[in-house]
């Protein structure tokens, strides 16, 4: 255990601030992630048929496409977008976007695609009394979608959003190819700084077992919470 030691004997510290960088990086790219589904999600359900396109085009391609291709993408991709227009401008020097930003905003186009999935599921399981008796009522859009749908919505979306909770929470993993120092990255230092990657890696595991523990006992109190009535 003296590979955990905290200062300059030991990894641990480098660990703890390398988890917790991992749990920012999860909630961000959740946040972006709701986002996008909220804004995907009436284009799904939309009866335009261009939006209805775009909104499936979306979650197609995201889903089909590799999640680190995605990251890779936006990280190297993006770099060369930004320095092409810096360069119109006169500006040639290297440009390098944050990795934080990059590998948040990457991970959260992903959630964001399967939460779209989820909130559209989540809606169409909805009787269709229940709008029928909104438009009745004479409320309006805004307010029967807050008060009426969303309610029932996030019942039946919040078992299948753990799920797409425990992918982005994973997929943090992957961003270790940005340079940025999260769990997975810190491990692989720390692994080769000591020649003992079977020690580093077994306690990345269960540094993500146990993130998701904890995530999964949150979880089940929203469930309990939306169940009530039911």
């Amino acid at each position: 255990m003296d590979l955990l030691a905290l200062g300059n004997n030991g990894w641990g510290d480098e660990l703890f601030f390398a988890t917790l960088m991992t749990i920012a990086v999860s909630i961000t790219a959740m946040i972006i992630g709701f986002c996008f589904a909220l804004i995907f999600t009436p284009l799904k359900l939309s009866k335009n048929k261009f939006l209805n396109f775009l909104g499936n085009s979306y979650t197609t391609i995201i889903r089909g496409v590799p999640e680190l291709l995605v990251i890779y993408l936006l990280f190297f991709g993006g770099s060369g977008a930004v320095m092409y227009v810096a360069s119109i401008f006169g500006y040639n020097k290297y440009i390098e976007i944050n990795a934080f930003i990059t590998g948040s905003f990457a991970i959260g186009i992903i959630s964001g695609a399967y939460s779209t999935e989820v909130f559209r599921g989540a809606i169409q399981s909805i009787d269709k009394g229940q709008f029928e008796a909104s438009k009745v009522l004479g409320l309006k859009k805004p307010i029967y979608f807050l008060k009426v749908i969303m309610p029932q919505m996030l019942r039946l979306a919040v078992p299948n959003l753990s799920n797409v909770w425990q992918i982005t929470l994973k997929d943090t993993s992957l961003i270790s190819v940005t340079g940025l120092v999260e769990i997975m990255r810190q491990s692989y230092i720390a692994a080769g700084s000591t020649r003992d990657p079977l020690f580093f890696y077994s306690f990345a595991a269960v540094l993500y077992l146990l993130l998701t523990f904890l995530s999964m006992k949150l979880i089940n109190r929203l469930e309990n919470k939306y169940r009530r009535g039911y």
